[in-house]
């Protein structure tokens, strides 16, 4: 039934935004409380005001004039708060696809799943979402498709295939020899890692993704195991940065995350095994790590049903505890860490389970939720764009029934999206 009225909705918009463009689109949102992600201050009876895709003005309702025409939207019994951004989520991904399973499927069929799970990531709140690996480009078309209006789906920021060494954590380990076969991203050496990375900007990747470390889900990759030189990760942070894109790496071993630092990255997805050296390099460096903790959860409670190989169940059984202790003392330090939930190794539109994870090893409720909001626009580079609901950013917000700086699980249960000033989903402001 949800699948079904998000469809409703975004094919409702496609036959009346497109007339309704010719003229602007008003809406006016009534919101019983509004949650100001900067100060953190839950606001009573305010009116957003929403002209096509952008927010007019926000403020309290006895000062904000309704314009005449306007669409309302009462949310007066509910929260409402800036969309959520997950900065690590792989939305070609199918969590029940995996190991040699994952063989018999193409990059065609990836990106056509991606449509669905694009669909049930916004469903969840999530407005705006950072895809760190996709083969062949999946996620660039993905995110095209989102963009024309063609599929229902979160602002995408994308990466195309993450770099890796050969037989890494970004290549593909699980044919034997004589296929002779490498993932799209495989190059070793300074000279080829900056190719690599101009090739996905060929082909239109909005960030750059390397794996600096070995992973979970790879065969025949260990944990703590460096993968690239010091000499090729500042290759590659180097030639993207002079191109202007920003630079994710994969990290889960100690060594791996350090060097990955020193090279300048904007990010570390995961950084599982932090000593205090490499804390101390995040806050030196203003590194943001992009922790995903609540996956372990669904990896070693459902992995073995959905075909994950026993390395990686092994794996996650090794490092899980350890990245959440890594959480704890990384906040602790004050080191600057952004939502990213990893979705895909689970299912898509889940996400929002992590928030309880992230309260329960060590931030409040509003740190978890401006990790997914103000926090996270600035790592992406929109700030003052998305994650935050003031005149001129995005008219992305969500809605939630109870208040989730008192049970931050709220989000776990998101009963209105709008997305660019469309409505994808409402439950309840009792609108038709």
């Amino acid at each position: 039934m949800l699948k079904a009225r998000i469809r409703i909705a975004f094919f409702i918009t496609l036959l009346v935004g497109g007339s309704a463009l010719a003229q602007d689109r008003v809406t006016v949102i009534r919101a019983g409380q509004l949650l100001d992600v900067t100060s953190g201050n839950l606001l009573s009876d305010q009116l957003i005001v929403v002209r096509n895709d952008v927010i007019e003005a926000v403020g309290d309702a006895s000062r904000i004039r309704i314009p005449n025409g306007a669409i309302e939207v009462d949310l007066s019994a509910a929260t409402v708060l800036p969309g959520l951004i997950d900065a690590h989520v792989h939305l070609t991904s199918d969590a029940t696809v995996n190991g040699y399973d994952s063989l018999a499927r193409s990059s065609i069929r990836d990106a056509i799943y991606g449509t669905y799970s694009a669909g049930q990531t916004l469903a969840a709140g999530f407005t705006t979402v950072r895809n760190l690996g996709a083969s062949q480009y999946g996620d660039v078309a993905l995110r095209d498709g989102i963009n024309d209006g063609e599929v229902a789906g979160p602002r995408m920021l994308v990466s195309g295939p993450s770099l890796g060494i050969t037989g890494g954590h970004c290549d593909s380990n699980l044919l034997p020899a004589e296929y002779d076969f490498n993932a799209g991203g495989v190059a070793d050496g300074p000279w080829a890692v900056r190719q690599k990375v101009r090739e996905n900007v060929k082909y239109a990747a909005d960030v750059i993704k390397f794996c600096a470390t070995g992973g979970v889900m790879s065969k025949g990759t260990t944990l703590g195991a460096q993968q690239f030189t010091q000499e090729e990760m500042n290759a590659i942070v180097d030639e993207a940065h002079a191109l202007g894109l920003k630079v994710a790496a994969h990290g889960h071993g100690t060594d791996g995350i350090k060097s990955a630092i020193r090279a300048g990255v904007d990010s570390v997805e995961h950084a599982s095994i932090l000593d205090e050296e490499a804390i101390q390099l995040a806050l030196e460096n203003n590194t943001t790590l992009v922790m995903d903790v609540y996956v372990s959860d669904y990896i070693l409670e459902t992995g073995a049903e959905v075909g994950m190989l026993e390395e990686s169940l092994a794996k996650e059984r090794e490092v899980g505890a350890i990245q959440r202790e890594s959480f704890r003392r990384a906040h602790e330090a004050g080191v600057n860490i952004v939502f990213g939930s990893d979705a895909g190794v689970y299912p898509h539109g889940l996400n929002g389970r992590q928030f309880a994870r992230m309260v329960e090893f060590g931030m409040t409720p509003l740190e978890a939720i401006q990790a997914a909001t103000v926090k996270a626009a600035v790592l992406l580079g929109l700030e003052n764009q998305a994650g935050i609901l003031s005149e001129g950013a995005y008219a992305d917000l969500i809605a939630v029934a109870g208040d989730p700086l008192d049970n931050v699980a709220e989000l776990e249960a998101v009963g209105f999206v709008m997305k660019g000033g469309e409505v994808f989903l409402d439950e309840l402001s009792g609108n038709d």
